[in-house]
């Protein structure tokens, strides 16, 4: 049986304890030193946000009516840095709170620096806007599927903070960049909307750009590769001779507007005037009399035959000897 005494002593140790850790008022807010999660091999607080902290502290918060689940707002007062994060457990030592290490990362905290711990309540997000460090990340054969399950172990989120996660034995920084409707907001059942920004070591691919040329040099390549035009191999430029070795009647000029023509329309020119038959008469200047052959393209022809030519033309054409068939004498085999 507990006497009267007794009971007055617990009770006024009770109130002594919570007046030298601060506790006033119907809010939760006190102050701890912080230390990381690896100093008392508990690292499973790494993927997520949550803390743990002493059994005096969930005393107090189950005496005031607060909304569940517990949300706290974390003060470094040096630095003016704030977070938000949930509580897991109340197992730490009296005077200590054990966090993630990258949440104190983010607060610019060092082992044993002080954190002021508040409670709060955070609006439901609708938006959260997450940009990730490295584009490594985005290798990840399906990284929705991954990011899904690291949130399940997040309470809230804050704008400005870099949450970690982990994969394949590899860690993958990722920013808040911005969260609605709040610069802070609680992720617990709610459906949020997930948007990705451009990772930041991310380079869009530049377009290649040909080397501009000066003119100088543009006009020196024109100039050389007319040159290599002229000294290509030009096919049927010759002169061409007749069988009986009369000049062509071919007209003179011709000569001019052939040695200008381009290479390609000289060879056409020339392939059609010597491998088609001329049948179509003496409508075309170009083509010879029916029955004639004519080896190779007038164009260059010597200036000589083409004056006898003019002048075979203007004499009779009765003195010229005609060909007759079977004009031979004929011998009897009889004496």
């Amino acid at each position: 049986v507990t006497s009267l005494g007794e009971v007055e002593a617990k009770t006024c140790s009770k109130m002594l304890f919570y007046a030298g850790y601060g506790y006033h008022g119907s809010n939760f807010e006190q102050t701890y030193r912080c230390y990381p999660a690896s100093f008392f091999d508990k690292p499973h607080l790494e993927g997520g946000d949550k803390v743990i902290m002493p059994p005096s502290a969930l005393d107090r918060l189950a005496s005031l009516h607060i909304e569940y689940p517990m949300l706290f707002e974390l003060h470094n007062d040096a630095t003016q840095r704030i977070s938000h994060c949930g509580v897991l457990e109340f197992v730490a030592e009296e005077g200590m709170i054990i966090m993630p290490y990258w949440m104190m990362q983010n607060m610019l905290l060092q082992e044993g620096d002080t954190v002021r711990v508040k409670n709060t309540t955070l609006p439901k997000g609708t938006y959260v806007k997450l940009q990730p460090h490295t584009t490594d990340f985005l290798d990840i054969s399906n990284p929705k599927a991954i990011l899904e399950k690291t949130l399940r172990n997040f309470s809230c989120l804050t704008t400005g903070d870099s949450i970690m996660v982990a994969y394949n034995n590899k860690q993958y920084y990722i920013d808040i960049v911005e969260t609605k409707p709040a610069s802070a907001v609680s992720i617990i059942e709610t459906d949020c909307e997930v948007d990705f920004a451009p990772p930041l070591d991310y380079k869009e691919p530049e377009n290649p750009q040909q080397p501009s040329v000066p003119a100088s040099e543009a006009t020196a390549e024109d100039e050389n590769a007319k040159v290599e035009d002229e000294l290509k191999f030009k096919p049927f430029t010759g002169s061409g001779k007749r069988l009986d070795g009369k000049a062509s009647k071919l007209q003179a000029t011709e000569v001019p507007s052939a040695s200008r023509s381009s290479p390609s329309d000289s060879n056409k020119r020339v392939n059609q005037e010597t491998l088609a038959p001329a049948s179509s008469g003496a409508s075309n200047s170009t083509r010879q009399k029916s029955g004639k052959l004519v080896f190779g393209s007038s164009a260059n022809n010597n200036k000589e035959p083409q004056k006898a030519s003019v002048k075979d033309d203007e004499s009779p054409k009765k003195d010229e000897p005609k060909f007759q068939a079977f004009s031979g004498k004929s011998y009897s085999l009889k004496r």
